[in-house]
């Protein structure tokens, strides 16, 4: 117990120290973020996965609480799929290479003993869609973030029931991780989380929940991991019904999340991230509960909710429209357009006589 308040701690401490210290090398070199208009590169992510593995190998090192060869190799699994989200984040990287990367990680650490074969196919999958999901729900400030960290508690939650102590002490690691990154986060940003950071934070969860399901039923356990992970799951099905309804390509992107509707409709930064963090716990709270046995037509009103809420955000106009910044932001570069061009103009005659 000790130790595991010793090691969340540590990596909080860690994680933002390691974003503070990143963070001006990375500006130096130019890989400062374009969101909103600020200076907040995508430091985020590799701080993360470091405060995270670090604490971990400390805790093999010293033998206080070593996570076994399987969370080992779980580990390890999701560390490379960051070094891939952060060659995405360096370099432009197509969605389909990230999506396959991540499968083939996901499909090494799947205990496929105990989840059978076409079982641990469905794992896979589900692994892979998260991991997607997570680095989706990166499009504001805080809103992967605090997501992450109530996706890591609940599945340390329904470890700690299992009593399997490495799962819930790594997941306890890695929320306090996100909870140091998120010092950084919090609107208004000065560092992002990046690819690297939005698929680690995906994997890693998923990951475990599998290892904590594994032997359960196949129905229960899929209701579980969705009610996990309701909101990334959400965002990518408005974000898929929206782009088909509007005739775009799945693989254009645009100003169509959860988070930008809610902007729309006038919700603030800050809001957006309370609103739809309230709606990670809830859905958080009904899986834990579904796992204890306590809560099981509770998945059904997370999927009724989850519906509605989508059906009702589509009918947010986000397509071609500008909200009242982005119009005084136009009409400000407008603005100084036109006073450029009256003193060229002006200069030109000048220089005419």
């Amino acid at each position: 117990m000790l130790y595991g308040i010793a090691a969340a701690t540590t990596a909080l401490l860690l994680t933002a120290a390691l974003a503070t210290l990143l963070r001006r090398p990375a500006l130096r070199l130019g890989r400062a973020g374009s969101r909103r208009r600020r200076a907040a590169p995508p430091v985020g992510g590799p701080a993360l996965v470091l405060g995270t593995c670090l604490v971990a190998a400390a805790g093999r090192w010293t033998g206080a609480a070593p996570l076994g060869p399987e969370l080992e190799r779980v580990l390890t699994a999701a560390a490379a799929v960051a070094v891939l989200g952060l060659a995405a984040d360096v370099r432009r990287v197509r969605t389909r290479f990230l999506a396959a990367g991540t499968a083939v990680a996901a499909a090494c650490v799947v205990p496929y003993g105990e989840t059978g074969v076409p079982g641990g196919l469905l794992a896979v999958g589900w692994i892979t869609f998260v991991a997607l999901a997570f680095r989706a729900l990166d499009h504001a400030d805080a809103l992967a973030g605090t997501v992450g960290v109530l996706t890591a508690f609940g599945v340390a939650a329904c470890a700690a029931a299992e009593v399997m102590d490495a799962v819930a002490l790594l997941m306890s690691v890695l929320a306090a991780a996100l909870a140091g990154f998120l010092i950084h986060n919090w609107p208004p940003a000065r560092v992002g989380l990046g690819a690297c950071g939005a698929l680690f934070t995906g994997f890693l969860p998923a990951a475990a929940a599998v290892f904590t399901r594994a032997g359960h039923g196949l129905g229960s356990s899929a209701g579980v991991l969705f009610a996990l992970t309701a909101v990334a799951g959400a965002d990518v099905l408005l974000v898929v019904l929206s782009r088909r309804l509007a005739g775009r390509a799945l693989s254009r992107g645009g100003p169509d999340h959860l988070g930008h509707r809610l902007r729309r409709l006038g919700l603030t930064a800050q809001g957006v991230t309370v609103v739809l963090g309230i709606g990670a716990f809830a859905g958080v709270l009904v899986g834990v509960l579904t796992h204890l046995g306590r809560a099981e037509s509770g998945v059904f009103w997370v999927a009724a909710v989850a519906v509605v809420a989508v059906l009702a955000l589509l009918r947010v106009p986000v397509y071609g429209m500008r909200g009242p910044r982005e119009v005084r932001e136009v009409r400000e570069v407008r603005e100084v357009r036109e006073v450029a061009s009256s003193q060229v103009t002006r200069r030109l005659r000048v220089r005419n006589g």
